[in-house]
């Protein structure tokens, strides 16, 4: 028998798995269970709020994995041009593993529920706001200024989330490689380099 906090988090991974693939709506409790492996009473033993409360959880959960590996991704980076690159290349990677059945975790849930969950909308909104933060000070460190920075996290941040959403529609990352290479002669742009031909 697993210790209870197994349980927790595997329910917890499980439903974030589905809900990013699958959708809020499209993502049914007695699943999760399911695929967890998790006894039926355990749902709202873990999360007494029940699918609301898994959901924004899971966002959280998924927007924290995700955060973490956009920031590895750009603190590797050289300059802000490989840096919007290595991002772009994270989503692309993560749609072509997927065969285009995941798009971003937190986009795939805010779609759906923004309007109807104040919880869920919360959650969404605490991601992509850690996620801009983290651009930014990215931005920072490549050399973008300060009074700039904050604008453009928001072009980065919005800008790969609709090539995102394209890509997968049309099942081709080519777009966000495109959208990364402009960004990146913005960003190279903002620090007073000339932009790439």
């Amino acid at each position: 028998m697993a210790p209870q906090g197994e349980t927790r988090r595997r329910v917890l991974r499980t439903a974030a798995e589905l809900f990013q693939r699958q959708g809020y709506h499209g993502t049914g409790i007695n699943q999760v269970l399911a695929e967890s492996g998790a006894p039926k009473g355990s749902l709202y033993f873990h999360f007494p709020q029940g699918k609301e409360q898994l959901a924004s959880e899971s966002v959280a959960l998924s927007g924290q994995a995700v955060g973490g590996a956009l920031a590895t991704a750009a603190a590797a980076a050289p300059d802000g041009r490989d840096g919007i690159a290595a991002i772009g290349d994270h989503f692309a990677r993560s749609l072509l593993e997927s065969d285009f059945r995941k798009g971003c975790p937190v986009a795939t849930v805010a779609l759906e529920t923004a309007a109807e969950s104040e919880t869920i909308r919360s959650a969404c909104d605490a991601a992509y706001g850690e996620w801009r933060r983290g651009i930014e000070a990215a931005l920072l460190g490549w050399g973008v200024p300060a009074e700039r920075a904050g604008t453009l996290s928001a072009l980065v941040l919005s800008s790969v989330q609709g090539a995102i959403m394209l890509a997968r529609v049309q099942r081709d990352v080519s777009v966000i490689h495109e959208v990364t290479r402009q960004l990146g002669d913005v960003i190279q742009g903002a620090c007073g380099a000339r932009p790439s031909s």
